[in-house]
Formats: C-alpha cells, sequence, structure tokens
C-alpha cells in the first residue's frame, strides 16, 4: 500500500497552453476589486510579494514524502502569468480604479497607490447594470440608460465583447466583487433555460442583475466566479447552461474572515468528538460591505451563506448528542469608524467529557480586502485553467475559497478547510497526471505491517 492512490482515475485531460492576455473582469470596482488589481500591479513590477496567493507561493507535495518532490505551484501547473492579465471593471460609480482605491483607504496611498498611479488610473468602470431594488444602500451616476433585463444583458455581452477586441484578449474571466444582493430565494424563473429567459424578457424580480452579469458571461464563453451571498450563477439553468457549454463556474462568497476560521475551528471539534452548545458570532465593519449589509434584506441573504458552515461540517443528524441543540447566532454591525478593518468576535460553549463546560473566544482583527484580494486572484488564475482544461461547470475543488460553495445537486457541500485544500491540490495532481494523495503512508513501514509469511 502507499500513500499516494493507486486506485484507476479518469484520465487526465490536455491542457491548451497560456498563451495570449487574460482579461480579468470585475464587476465592482470597490475596496475588494481596487485592492486585488493594485496588489497584482505591484507583485509584476517587483514592489511586492503575493502573501496570501495558494497559486503563487504554494507548494504542492507530488510522490512520497521521501521522493522529496514539492514545486511551487504556479511552477507546476501552466497557470497565466501576471504580466498577461488585462483589468477591467463596472461599477455604478465613475471614479478610476486609483480615486476608488483612494476613497477605499485599504492601501497606504504614498507607498502602494503613488507608484502604480499611471496603470490604475487607466482603469476606468464601465457602465454597471445597475438596479438599486436589489442593494438599496447603494446608488451612482454611472448605470446603463436602458433599465430593461433584457438591454441590461446585452449591455453587458457587447461591454464583453469590445473589452476583449479593445485589449486583445486571447481569453476572459469575470469575478463578482460587487455588493450583498437582497435575499433571493429560488423559484419557477430559475429552473431552466427556457423558464429563465422568459422571466429576463418580462423583467421578473426574480433575475436579479448578478445573476445577468453570470448569464451574459456564460453565453460569451467566460468562466464567472461569485464572491458574494448572491444566487448569482448557483441557479439550475443557469448550473446546467455552464455545465453544456463548457464553461467553468464557482462560489458563493469568498471566504476571509470568521467563517475561515469556522472553517478551521469546528472540524476540531467534531474530530475529537466534543459537544457544542453555542456558537455565538459578531462582526463589526464600516467599508462599503457593511453598509450595504446594514439592510436586513442583503444581511440575509450574507447570513444564509455565514449559518450552513456549521451544520454542514458538525452533521447534527449524525452526532444528535453532541450538536443536536446547537444554538449558531451570526451578527454583522455596520461601524463607519472601522472602515476595512473588520473585527470578528466569536463565543464557542462547548463539553466535553462527562459533559463539563468549556469556552473558546476569538477575537479576529482582520483587514477585509487584504485577505480577499489574493482569492480573487487564485479564482482568475483557476478558472482559467480549468477551462483551458476542458472542465465545465461547478469547479467544487475551488471551495477552499468560499463561504457557500457551490456544488452538484444532491451532493452538501464540503465546509472542512484542510478537507477543501484537499480537493483542490489532488485535481491539480490530476490534472497534471501525478497520483493523488491518500495520506494512507503504510509503504513506510512495510516491515512493521507486512511481515513475511
Amino acid at each position: 500500500m502507499s500513500d499516494v492512490s493507486s486506485q484507476p482515475r479518469l484520465e487526465a485531460p490536455s491542457i491548451a497552453p497560456a498563451d495570449g492576455k487574460l482579461g480579468v473582469i470585475c464587476v465592482g470596482l470597490g475596496a475588494v476589486a481596487t485592492t486585488f488589481i493594485a496588489g497584482v500591479e505591484l507583485i509584476r513590477r517587483g514592489m511586492a510579494e503575493p502573501i496570501g496567493s495558494l497559486s503563487q507561493m504554494g507548494t504542492i507535495r507530488l510522490g512520497k514524502r521521501t521522493d522529496e518532490r514539492a514545486p511551487v505551484i504556479k511552477d507546476f501547473v501552466p497557470l497565466a502569468d501576471l504580466d498577461d492579465i488585462v483589468f477591467g471593471a463596472w461599477d455604478p460609480f465613475e471614479d478610476d480604479a486609483y480615486v476608488s482605491a483612494a476613497n477605499a483607504g485599504v492601501l497606504d496611498t504614498a507607498r502602494h497607490l503613488e507608484p502604480i498611479a499611471d496603470a490604475l488610473r487607466e482603469i476606468r468602470p464601465m457602465k454597471a447594470a445597475f438596479d438599486p431594488a436589489y442593494v438599496k444602500k447603494l446608488d451612482g451616476p454611472n448605470v446603463m440608460a436602458d433599465t430593461s433585463k433584457r438591454a441590461l444583458l446585452e449591455g453587458i455581452r457587447q461591454d464583453l465583447r469590445d473589452f476583449r477586441e479593445q485589449h486583445g484578449c486571447d481569453r476572459m474571466v469575470v469575478i463578482w466583487c460587487g455588493s450583498t444582493e437582497v435575499y433571493i430565494e429560488i423559484g419557477a424563473a430559475h429552473q431552466d433555460l427556457a423558464s429563465f429567459e422568459a422571466a429576463i424578457d418580462a423583467d421578473d424580480d426574480g433575475i436579479s442583475p448578478s445573476m445577468l452579469y453570470a448569464y451574459a458571461a456564460l453565453l460569451e464563453g467566460v468562466p464567472f466566479a461569485n464572491g458574494a451571498p448572491n444566487l448569482t450563477v448557483d441557479v439550475p439553468a443557469l448550473r446546467q447552461f455552464a455545465s453544456d457549454n463548457g464553461v467553468p463556474i464557482c462560489g458563493k462568497d469568498f471566504k476571509t474572515g470568521q467563517t475561515l476560521v469556522k472553517t478551521v475551528l469546528a472540524p476540531m471539534f467534531k474530530a475529537r468528538m466534543l459537544g457544542m452548545a453555542g456558537w455565538y458570532s459578531t462582526n463589526i465593519l464600516g467599508n462599503r460591505d457593511g453598509e450595504v449589509l446594514d439592510d436586513p434584506e442583503s444581511f440575509k441573504t450574507k447570513e444564509t451563506s455565514k449559518l450552513g458552515v456549521l451544520d454542514t461540517i458538525l452533521q447534527p443528524e449524525m452526532y444528535p448528542e453532541l450538536y443536536g441543540d446547537l444554538h449558531h447566532v451570526v451578527r454583522i454591525n455596520y461601524y463607519p469608524p472601522r472602515g476595512d478593518n473588520k473585527e470578528g468576535w466569536d463565543n464557542i460553549d462547548f463539553f466535553g467529557w462527562l459533559g463539563y463546560p468549556m469556552q473558546l473566544k476569538v477575537d479576529f482583527l482582520c483587514r477585509d480586502s487584504i485577505l480577499a484580494a489574493p482569492l480573487a486572484l487564485d479564482l482568475a488564475l483557476f478558472l482559467d485553467l480549468a477551462q483551458r482544461a476542458g472542465m465545465s461547470g461547478i469547479q467544487e475543488w475551488l471551495s477552499f475559497y468560499f463561504k457557500a460553495p457551490q456544488t452538484a445537486p444532491g451532493l452538501y457541500p464540503e465546509h472542512d478547510l484542510f478537507i477543501q485544500q484537499t480537493k483542490l491540490k489532488n485535481t491539480l495532481r490530476w490534472l497534471m497526471g501525478e497520483d493523488q494523495i491518500t495520506h494512507l503512508g503504510v509503504e513506510y513501514y512495510a516491515d512493521d505491517y507486512l511481515p513475511e509469511h
């Protein structure tokens, strides 16, 4: 036996080379998008390191531990080069990327914005397909004139075509870096493509702007990643269209702060069969995301995304004595003085042997956009890789990056961060024809485990 899998596996696909320019277009040019864009520009000028990016700094073990093969991921799989990325964006505000980044207040203007001001000022947002009914705390002048859903869809498609031609892009990726929309449940309009198309023509309220962006990208053959908890591309009609037409998709909701901590700590409690009575979580933040989430309808969308993590990891239906009466509470509070520097506070009431109670408290003082930016980079590069490898539809191997990962119908999402990481790296190994790692490792102790007969 081995700690590398010897089971039959699907034949690895051939991967087209990453030749030419990769257009990366963000829906939203706020704190996350400008931090992402500025960071990449600084990195490719040799002025910063890609800290937080698994694709750029992470290594991947190949073969046995004794083989000592652990290349950096970007040297192992054929990812697009950072120098080949061309950025674009839509946003309801007219500010260019430099002004928007300065207003967001995430990056130091003198150290990180002025040295790349030339590149940032060139990125001016395209008119947004925006409807304030879906994001009630925001409004702006840089919006498409015709607000019918069909006109918005066609406007986004034309923007994609124009961007491709103007910048000479060989491939493109669209990433939702915009605000959280109001809560929408999957309904009749989302079940199949005919119903979805009819709902667009009828200006059905169930078709949100984010769905139009996603559908426009898919119609143009462009991979789409959803960094917010909106339904967006996670509806049956669009999932099926992506699968049928060879376009990779993934989402939902960048996993950056408090939920990142939950996907590390919750597996610890379950692994040790420690019970849990309650998990109280609260957040304070003052950026545009915090302002949007101050609206109860947008908060409900975010709350749904954040609440699902514990149930899936702890499996209370399998362990009712441990987790069957768990009280899980999530709060988000808009507090302008904090800006982009978010604070996530958790109080965990758990119990151990003979039911004796214990507590764990976590105070996570983080920078929301600093944590999100490298995720956006990895997703852009990995989605482009997936398309060049002919992988279509939901890319569950990218669950590592999301609070509410998309899965095929009938599958529960995997939330454990380290299982997600294993899935991601094993997918990369498979793509490159390497054995997957099982961590069994019996062969290192063959004399002990397999005595001669």
